[in-house]
């Protein structure tokens, strides 16, 4: 029983020892923003999707004479 608990602390040590180098491998990385910059680029779907919203913006501000799309 010794043995099988020295080997399972000895699983848990390197699995800690492996997590602590991802969050650190992360913590000095880009922010997710920055590394989807461009992403939707040139895609005429995103371009629509963006215009749509504003326009649902628009017609939610007071005094719009716009109805909200259904």
């Amino acid at each position: 029983m010794p043995d099988q608990i020295e080997e399972r602390v000895a699983l848990l040590e390197a699995e800690v020892a492996r997590l602590k180098t991802k969050v650190e491998d992360s913590a000095s990385s880009r922010p997710w923003w920055e590394k989807i910059t461009g992403t939707f680029a040139n895609n005429p779907a995103y371009d629509e999707a963006m215009h749509l919203g504003q326009e649902y913006r628009k017609s939610l501000r007071p005094g719009s004479s716009e109805s909200p799309a259904s």
